[in-house]
């Protein structure tokens, strides 16, 4: 039986350490991930490799916010259908309606645990 190719999960978030953490986690998890540190960055990468099954952007990015890249994506007729779970510190009820409002389909809230990451990749990426 031939494996089945690595799901492709797709980072933004600009704090390195952060960054390298969230996509180490994911590959122990079995996944492929990669990291982009802005929107834009994240954007440019999007348009030249095959299309991830998920995203998981962080809110607070230079440039262009997490909220943009989401609503770039969901205005893309490619990504319209991407998972796209939101990673913030804030845990305020109106940033999850917020960032719901922009296409997000699911909330992370920083500090989070490896569990609670895989999980909601999990939840989305079979």
């Amino acid at each position: 039986m031939m494996a089945s190719l690595p799901r492709l999960v797709l980072v933004v978030e600009d704090v390195a350490a952060e960054q390298k953490l969230m996509v180490a986690l994911l590959q122990r998890a079995g996944y492929k991930a990669v990291g982009q540190s802005s929107a834009e960055a994240a954007w440019d990468w999007l348009q030249s490799h095959p299309a991830p099954v998920l995203a998981v952007v962080d809110i607070g990015l230079p440039g262009e916010s997490g909220l943009d890249l989401c609503r770039r994506l969901r205005a893309h007729p490619d990504w319209q259908d991407l998972p796209i779970v939101i990673c913030s510190s804030r845990d305020r009820e109106a940033d999850r309606f917020w960032a719901q409002k922009q296409g997000a389909t699911d909330y992370l809230t920083k500090p989070y645990t490896p569990q609670q990451l895989i999980a909601v990749v999990q939840r989305y990426v079979r």
